[in-house]
Protein backbone atom coordinates (compact mmCIF):
# COMPACT_ATOMS: atom_id res chain seq x y z
CA UNK A 1 0.00 0.00 0.00
CA UNK A 2 2.01 2.79 -1.40
CA UNK A 3 0.84 6.51 -0.71
CA UNK A 4 -0.84 8.09 -3.91
CA UNK A 5 -0.55 10.48 -6.66
CA UNK A 6 -3.64 12.88 -7.56
CA UNK A 7 -3.29 15.40 -10.01
CA UNK A 8 -2.72 18.63 -8.19
CA UNK A 9 0.45 17.30 -7.03
CA UNK A 10 1.56 15.14 -10.10
CA UNK A 11 5.10 14.88 -10.00
CA UNK A 12 7.83 13.59 -12.51
CA UNK A 13 7.49 9.76 -12.84
CA UNK A 14 10.36 7.67 -11.23
CA UNK A 15 12.23 5.15 -13.71
CA UNK A 16 10.51 1.96 -13.27
CA UNK A 17 6.76 3.29 -13.48
CA UNK A 18 6.78 4.23 -9.56
CA UNK A 19 5.42 7.60 -9.03
CA UNK A 20 6.44 10.14 -6.17
CA UNK A 21 4.89 9.84 -2.71
CA UNK A 22 2.39 12.75 -2.28
CA UNK A 23 3.72 16.02 -0.18
CA UNK A 24 3.16 16.50 3.61
CA UNK A 25 0.99 19.67 3.62
CA UNK A 26 2.45 21.31 1.27
CA UNK A 27 4.44 24.60 0.38
CA UNK A 28 2.39 26.55 2.55
CA UNK A 29 2.26 24.15 5.52
CA UNK A 30 5.74 23.61 5.79
CA UNK A 31 6.92 27.38 5.48
CA UNK A 32 4.53 28.13 8.13
CA UNK A 33 6.60 25.17 10.50
CA UNK A 34 9.99 26.60 9.70
CA UNK A 35 9.30 29.95 10.20
CA UNK A 36 7.18 29.87 13.05
CA UNK A 37 9.20 27.43 14.70
CA UNK A 38 12.53 29.67 14.52
CA UNK A 39 10.63 32.85 15.53
CA UNK A 40 10.22 31.20 19.13
CA UNK A 41 13.70 30.08 20.01
CA UNK A 42 14.67 31.69 23.25
CA UNK A 43 17.73 33.64 23.20
CA UNK A 44 20.50 30.39 24.54
CA UNK A 45 19.82 29.60 20.88
CA UNK A 46 23.18 31.42 19.02
CA UNK A 47 22.38 34.65 17.06
CA UNK A 48 23.05 33.51 13.09
CA UNK A 49 19.70 30.95 13.64
CA UNK A 50 17.33 33.65 15.67
CA UNK A 51 17.05 36.74 12.89
CA UNK A 52 14.24 36.85 10.33
CA UNK A 53 16.69 36.14 7.13
CA UNK A 54 17.03 32.87 9.08
CA UNK A 55 13.59 32.22 9.95
CA UNK A 56 12.96 32.86 6.10
CA UNK A 57 15.49 30.28 4.90
CA UNK A 58 14.31 28.01 6.96
CA UNK A 59 10.92 28.41 6.02
CA UNK A 60 12.07 27.37 2.36
CA UNK A 61 14.65 24.92 2.84
CA UNK A 62 11.80 23.40 5.00
CA UNK A 63 10.14 22.67 1.69
CA UNK A 64 13.83 20.87 0.62
CA UNK A 65 12.93 17.08 0.61
CA UNK A 66 9.37 17.69 -1.47
CA UNK A 67 11.69 19.06 -3.67
CA UNK A 68 14.67 16.27 -4.41
CA UNK A 69 11.46 14.57 -5.74
CA UNK A 70 11.70 13.01 -8.88
CA UNK A 71 15.49 12.54 -9.67
CA UNK A 72 15.20 9.32 -10.37
CA UNK A 73 16.15 6.08 -9.43
CA UNK A 74 17.60 4.63 -7.05
CA UNK A 75 17.36 8.60 -5.34
CA UNK A 76 13.84 8.79 -4.86
CA UNK A 77 13.07 5.19 -3.90
CA UNK A 78 15.34 5.90 -1.03
CA UNK A 79 14.41 9.32 0.07
CA UNK A 80 10.40 9.14 -0.89
CA UNK A 81 9.59 7.16 1.71
CA UNK A 82 11.17 8.61 4.72
CA UNK A 83 7.97 11.05 4.51
CA UNK A 84 5.78 8.90 5.86
CA UNK A 85 5.62 6.10 7.98
CA UNK A 86 2.18 3.59 7.69
CA UNK A 87 0.77 2.89 11.36
CA UNK A 88 -1.81 0.75 12.40
CA UNK A 89 -4.38 1.86 15.07
CA UNK A 90 -2.27 0.04 17.77
CA UNK A 91 1.03 2.11 17.09
CA UNK A 92 2.49 -1.51 14.92
CA UNK A 93 3.97 -0.76 11.54
CA UNK A 94 1.62 -1.32 8.67
CA UNK A 95 0.72 -4.93 9.56
CA UNK A 96 -0.22 -6.82 12.38
CA UNK A 97 2.96 -8.63 12.89
CA UNK A 98 4.63 -5.38 12.08
CA UNK A 99 7.53 -3.82 14.66
CA UNK A 100 5.34 -1.44 17.52
CA UNK A 101 6.46 2.37 17.02
CA UNK A 102 7.72 2.50 20.66
CA UNK A 103 10.00 -0.45 20.31
CA UNK A 104 11.70 -0.33 16.53
CA UNK A 105 14.89 -1.43 15.89
CA UNK A 106 17.96 0.22 16.45
CA UNK A 107 18.97 0.34 12.88
CA UNK A 108 17.03 1.00 9.37
CA UNK A 109 18.64 -2.26 8.09
CA UNK A 110 17.32 -3.82 11.19
CA UNK A 111 13.90 -2.04 10.83
CA UNK A 112 13.77 -3.35 7.13
CA UNK A 113 14.18 -6.90 7.92
CA UNK A 114 11.79 -6.74 10.87
CA UNK A 115 8.95 -5.39 7.94
CA UNK A 116 10.39 -8.18 5.52
CA UNK A 117 9.71 -10.86 7.91
CA UNK A 118 6.42 -9.37 8.97
CA UNK A 119 5.45 -9.58 5.20
CA UNK A 120 6.17 -6.02 4.17
CA UNK A 121 8.48 -3.46 3.59
CA UNK A 122 10.10 -0.13 3.81
CA UNK A 123 8.86 1.14 0.57
CA UNK A 124 5.48 0.07 2.13
CA UNK A 125 5.05 1.30 5.50
CA UNK A 126 7.83 4.34 5.25
CA UNK A 127 10.58 5.20 7.60
CA UNK A 128 10.12 8.55 9.15
CA UNK A 129 10.68 7.68 12.17
CA UNK A 130 14.45 7.16 11.39
CA UNK A 131 14.55 10.36 9.07
CA UNK A 132 13.27 12.21 12.09
CA UNK A 133 16.16 10.55 14.92
CA UNK A 134 18.78 10.87 11.79
CA UNK A 135 17.71 14.83 10.89
CA UNK A 136 18.12 15.41 15.26
CA UNK A 137 21.35 13.69 15.59
CA UNK A 138 23.02 15.18 12.04
CA UNK A 139 21.89 18.79 13.79
CA UNK A 140 23.58 17.89 17.54
CA UNK A 141 27.13 17.11 15.25
CA UNK A 142 26.90 20.37 13.41
CA UNK A 143 25.92 22.30 16.15
CA UNK A 144 29.15 20.96 18.39
CA UNK A 145 31.63 21.87 15.59
CA UNK A 146 30.06 25.52 15.55
CA UNK A 147 30.58 25.56 18.79
CA UNK A 148 34.55 24.75 18.67
CA UNK A 149 35.14 27.25 15.62
CA UNK A 150 33.44 29.73 17.35
CA UNK A 151 35.32 29.28 20.50
CA UNK A 152 38.32 29.41 18.91
CA UNK A 153 37.54 31.74 16.76
CA UNK A 154 37.59 34.56 19.61
CA UNK A 155 40.51 32.94 21.26
CA UNK A 156 42.96 32.19 17.83
CA UNK A 157 45.27 35.18 17.63
CA UNK A 158 47.33 33.52 14.88
CA UNK A 159 46.13 35.81 11.39
CA UNK A 160 46.42 32.37 9.22
CA UNK A 161 44.14 30.57 11.94
CA UNK A 162 42.04 33.07 12.79
CA UNK A 163 41.10 33.36 9.13
CA UNK A 164 40.79 29.60 8.85
CA UNK A 165 37.98 29.43 11.72
CA UNK A 166 36.51 32.19 10.87
CA UNK A 167 35.71 30.56 7.17
CA UNK A 168 34.97 27.47 8.81
CA UNK A 169 32.23 28.86 10.85
CA UNK A 170 30.37 30.65 8.01
CA UNK A 171 30.60 27.40 6.24
CA UNK A 172 29.16 25.12 9.29
CA UNK A 173 26.22 28.08 9.60
CA UNK A 174 25.34 27.24 6.40
CA UNK A 175 24.85 23.68 6.65
CA UNK A 176 23.10 24.08 9.88
CA UNK A 177 20.68 26.12 8.41
CA UNK A 178 20.35 23.61 6.04
CA UNK A 179 20.30 20.86 8.44
CA UNK A 180 17.73 22.79 10.37
CA UNK A 181 15.51 23.15 7.13
CA UNK A 182 15.38 19.65 6.20
CA UNK A 183 14.46 18.51 9.72
CA UNK A 184 11.46 20.65 9.56
CA UNK A 185 10.20 19.51 7.05
CA UNK A 186 10.18 15.50 8.62
CA UNK A 187 9.19 17.11 11.79
CA UNK A 188 5.99 18.80 9.51
CA UNK A 189 5.37 15.97 7.99
CA UNK A 190 4.81 13.77 11.32
CA UNK A 191 2.82 16.55 12.72
CA UNK A 192 0.03 15.36 9.70
CA UNK A 193 -2.06 12.90 10.81
CA UNK A 194 -2.61 11.35 7.11
CA UNK A 195 1.82 10.85 7.08
CA UNK A 196 1.74 8.64 10.41
CA UNK A 197 -1.18 6.28 9.66
CA UNK A 198 -2.27 2.99 6.95
CA UNK A 199 -5.65 5.43 6.69
CA UNK A 200 -3.20 8.12 4.89
CA UNK A 201 -5.19 9.02 1.90
CA UNK A 202 -8.90 7.98 2.43
CA UNK A 203 -9.85 5.14 4.18
CA UNK A 204 -8.20 1.91 3.65
CA UNK A 205 -9.44 -0.85 1.50
CA UNK A 206 -9.89 -3.78 3.59
CA UNK A 207 -9.55 -2.32 6.71
CA UNK A 208 -12.51 -2.28 9.29
CA UNK A 209 -14.71 1.03 8.52
CA UNK A 210 -17.58 1.36 11.11
CA UNK A 211 -18.37 4.96 11.21
CA UNK A 212 -18.07 4.81 7.09
CA UNK A 213 -15.47 7.41 6.34
CA UNK A 214 -14.29 8.61 3.15
CA UNK A 215 -12.19 6.19 1.07
CA UNK A 216 -11.23 8.77 -1.57
CA UNK A 217 -7.82 9.08 -3.01
CA UNK A 218 -7.65 13.32 -3.13
CA UNK A 219 -8.58 13.29 0.77
CA UNK A 220 -4.55 13.63 1.81
CA UNK A 221 -4.15 16.73 -0.46
CA UNK A 222 -6.82 18.94 -0.70
CA UNK A 223 -6.84 18.85 3.25
CA UNK A 224 -2.95 19.70 3.41
CA UNK A 225 -2.46 21.51 0.01
CA UNK A 226 -5.62 23.70 -0.60
CA UNK A 227 -7.13 24.05 2.71
CA UNK A 228 -4.09 24.90 4.68
CA UNK A 229 -3.33 27.37 1.81
CA UNK A 230 -6.66 29.15 1.69
CA UNK A 231 -6.98 28.87 5.41
CA UNK A 232 -4.60 28.92 7.72
CA UNK A 233 -2.82 31.91 8.92
CA UNK A 234 1.12 31.80 10.12
CA UNK A 235 -0.28 34.25 13.18
CA UNK A 236 -2.54 31.56 14.10
CA UNK A 237 -0.32 28.57 14.35
CA UNK A 238 2.41 30.64 16.59
CA UNK A 239 -0.56 31.68 18.77
CA UNK A 240 -1.54 28.07 18.83
CA UNK A 241 1.83 26.76 19.40
CA UNK A 242 2.01 24.73 23.07
CA UNK A 243 4.61 25.69 25.87
CA UNK A 244 8.46 24.44 25.52
CA UNK A 245 8.46 20.68 26.26
CA UNK A 246 12.47 20.31 26.97
CA UNK A 247 12.24 17.64 30.19
CA UNK A 248 12.49 14.07 30.16
CA UNK A 249 14.12 14.31 26.27
CA UNK A 250 15.35 10.77 25.20
CA UNK A 251 15.39 11.07 21.28
CA UNK A 252 13.73 7.44 20.85
CA UNK A 253 11.33 7.29 22.46
CA UNK A 254 10.34 11.01 22.16
CA UNK A 255 10.23 10.54 18.76
CA UNK A 256 7.80 7.81 19.06
CA UNK A 257 5.65 9.94 21.34
CA UNK A 258 5.36 12.86 18.94
CA UNK A 259 4.25 10.40 16.06
CA UNK A 260 1.58 8.75 18.75
CA UNK A 261 0.12 11.55 19.52
CA UNK A 262 -0.24 12.56 16.05
CA UNK A 263 -1.70 9.44 15.31
CA UNK A 264 -4.04 9.70 17.49
CA UNK A 265 -5.66 12.35 15.63
CA UNK A 266 -6.44 10.37 12.54
CA UNK A 267 -9.96 9.28 13.58
CA UNK A 268 -10.74 12.74 14.47
CA UNK A 269 -9.66 13.75 11.23
CA UNK A 270 -11.37 11.63 9.15
CA UNK A 271 -15.05 12.38 11.71
CA UNK A 272 -14.23 16.61 10.79
CA UNK A 273 -14.05 15.40 6.85
CA UNK A 274 -17.40 13.53 7.17
CA UNK A 275 -19.00 16.31 9.16
CA UNK A 276 -17.78 18.53 5.98
CA UNK A 277 -15.57 20.18 7.90
CA UNK A 278 -12.68 20.62 5.17
CA UNK A 279 -14.22 23.45 3.20
CA UNK A 280 -13.45 27.10 3.36
CA UNK A 281 -13.89 29.51 6.01
CA UNK A 282 -15.29 26.19 8.51
CA UNK A 283 -13.50 26.64 11.69
CA UNK A 284 -13.80 23.56 12.65
CA UNK A 285 -11.08 22.67 10.08
CA UNK A 286 -9.10 25.65 10.07
CA UNK A 287 -8.73 24.48 14.09
CA UNK A 288 -7.30 21.11 13.59
CA UNK A 289 -4.94 22.24 10.95
CA UNK A 290 -3.39 25.20 12.55
CA UNK A 291 -3.36 22.81 15.76
CA UNK A 292 -1.47 20.21 13.79
CA UNK A 293 0.81 22.66 11.89
CA UNK A 294 1.50 24.47 15.58
CA UNK A 295 2.38 21.09 16.92
CA UNK A 296 4.97 20.53 14.27
CA UNK A 297 6.73 24.06 14.89
CA UNK A 298 6.56 23.86 18.67
CA UNK A 299 8.67 20.42 18.09
CA UNK A 300 10.99 22.21 15.62
CA UNK A 301 11.10 25.00 18.50
CA UNK A 302 12.21 22.37 21.21
CA UNK A 303 14.33 19.80 19.41
CA UNK A 304 16.07 22.88 18.08
CA UNK A 305 17.02 24.06 21.45
CA UNK A 306 17.35 20.30 22.63
CA UNK A 307 20.09 19.64 19.54
CA UNK A 308 22.18 22.88 20.73
CA UNK A 309 22.14 21.87 24.48
CA UNK A 310 23.39 17.84 23.34
CA UNK A 311 26.12 19.72 21.44
CA UNK A 312 27.88 20.94 24.25
CA UNK A 313 28.73 17.23 25.34
CA UNK A 314 30.23 16.41 21.65
CA UNK A 315 33.32 15.09 21.00
CA UNK A 316 34.03 16.30 17.19
CA UNK A 317 36.78 16.55 14.64
CA UNK A 318 39.63 13.98 13.78
CA UNK A 319 41.63 13.15 16.33
CA UNK A 320 38.52 13.89 18.05
CA UNK A 321 38.41 16.78 20.85
CA UNK A 322 35.68 17.60 23.45
CA UNK A 323 33.27 20.33 22.84
CA UNK A 324 33.32 21.63 26.57
CA UNK A 325 37.21 21.30 26.63
CA UNK A 326 37.27 23.87 23.88
CA UNK A 327 34.54 26.52 25.15
CA UNK A 328 36.62 26.42 28.93
CA UNK A 329 39.46 27.30 26.83
CA UNK A 330 41.37 23.90 28.08
CA UNK A 331 42.05 21.94 24.51
CA UNK A 332 43.27 23.36 20.98
CA UNK A 333 41.09 22.06 18.43
CA UNK A 334 43.59 22.91 15.42
CA UNK A 335 44.07 19.49 14.84
CA UNK A 336 41.03 18.19 15.29
CA UNK A 337 39.36 21.06 12.74
CA UNK A 338 42.09 21.09 10.00
CA UNK A 339 42.85 17.34 10.13
CA UNK A 340 46.19 16.23 10.43
CA UNK A 341 45.86 13.18 7.93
Amino acid sequence: MKHLLVPSLLLALAVGGLASEVAAWGATGHRIIGVEAVRALPDEIPAFLRNPAAAAGIGELAREPDRWKGAGQPHDRERDTAHFVNLREDGRVMVAGGPHNTDLPRLKSEYDAALIAAGTDVDTAGYLPYALMDGYQQLVRNLGYWRVLSAAEARETDPGKHAWYREDRVRREALILRDLGVLAHYIGDASQPLHVSIHYNGWAEGEPNPEGFTTSRRTHSLFEGAFVRRNVRAADVAAAMPVPRLDGFELRASTAAYLLETLAGVTPFYRLEKAGAFVDGDPRGIAFATERLAAGAAVLRDWTVLAWRDSADERVGWPAVSVAEVEAGTADPWDAMVGTD
